[in-house]
């Protein structure tokens, strides 16, 4: 085993292979071919002596040698980047939290949160990005964010089934609720039935492979035709506004959409919740990972009613 010859390139697509989750998504984020990607983890498994990674047909999860080898090379790569900061004078790595957050969220709680801490808190430094559930949970394990604002739907489960198992906190239950047009028969009223919906047109996210679909009313008893599809909200929102279909979204999505479109509640049939959850890796967080979780948690509780009690992080 001989790590002295292992280059940042190798630890930088190591850490990536393992947040994306596979070889491909790694690749496509770092801007490389597939094949440079497996040469790297070949290289840095040949240095190791072990299997770092455990290639499935879902992707690859980490092996408990290669929980060891990310632990150490995100320390690493943590202070690398650290050192690149201080010198071009930029705020160092105490007090920095990286954060990774769900597409909605960074819409209406991710900015308020942050805004309240740059009051309060001004030294304090947030860094992260949005993505998915799964990635953002791969993340964490992996070992590149320190806290995740994660979405659940019905039947509520763990974000992952790995071990020891994540620090979890369920902040509120938010109620799917239905964008529409405001020149659409269906924005006349305060709500709209569960049976007009059938027959309309939808506005629906990308598929990633790994998400649910997401923009149809969830349960509908025919195929559902799909007008577009777009990942970002805003963007569906304002292919609403423009006439081109309907689409669901989280009720506080309401105070952000544009002109031109009524966001409504659903009656009749099983109504759609979305859990808010925050997350992190079991061990004891430091001072700034729980100032940003307060503010999460404040921000998420002015903008929905409460979720049920959990244990506190």
């Amino acid at each position: 085993m001989d790590f002295t010859d292992v280059s940042l390139t190798a630890l930088r697509v190591f850490r990536a292979v393992a947040e994306q989750g596979t070889f491909t998504a790694a690749a496509a984020s770092l801007g490389y071919t597939q094949s440079a990607v497996s040469r790297q983890i070949a290289a840095i498994e040949r240095a190791a002596g072990a299997e770092l990674l455990e290639r499935r047909r879902d992707g690859v999860r980490l092996t408990a040698a290669g929980r060891v080898v990310m632990r150490r090379a995100t320390v690493v790569l943590d202070e690398i980047d650290a050192t690149a900061r201080e010198l071009s004078g930029l705020p160092g790595q105490a007090g920095t939290v990286r954060l990774g957050w769900f597409p909605s969220a960074g819409v209406v709680l991710v900015p308020r949160a942050l805004a309240v801490l740059r009051r309060t808190d001004p030294a304090l430094h947030v860094i992260g990005r949005e993505g998915s559930t799964p990635a953002l949970v791969r993340a964490l394990r992996a070992g590149s964010i320190d806290l995740a604002l994660l979405v659940s739907a019905p039947p509520f489960r763990p974000p992952d089934a790995e071990s020891p198992p994540l620090a979890v906190q369920a902040l509120t239950e938010r109620a799917l609720c239905l964008a529409v047009p405001a020149n659409h028969p269906l924005a006349r009223g305060d709500y709209v039935d569960v049976a007009d919906l059938r027959g309309q047109r939808w506005i629906a996210g990308s598929s990633s492979g790994e998400d649910r679909l997401m923009g149809v009313w969830p349960g509908l008893d025919e195929r559902p035709e799909i007008a577009l599809t777009a990942r970002d909200w805003l963007a569906k929102l304002h292919l609403v506004a423009a006439g081109c279909g309907l689409t669901t979204v989280p009720a506080t999505l309401a105070s952000a959409a544009p002109p031109g479109v009524r966001v409504l509640p659903v009656r009749g049939g099983p109504q759609e919740q979305r859990r808010l959850l925050l997350a992190r890796l079991p061990h004891p967080p430091a001072d700034p990972v729980i100032r940003v979780a307060a503010a999460l948690r404040a921000a998420a509780l002015d903008v929905d009613p409460p979720a049920p009690p959990t244990q506190p992080m």
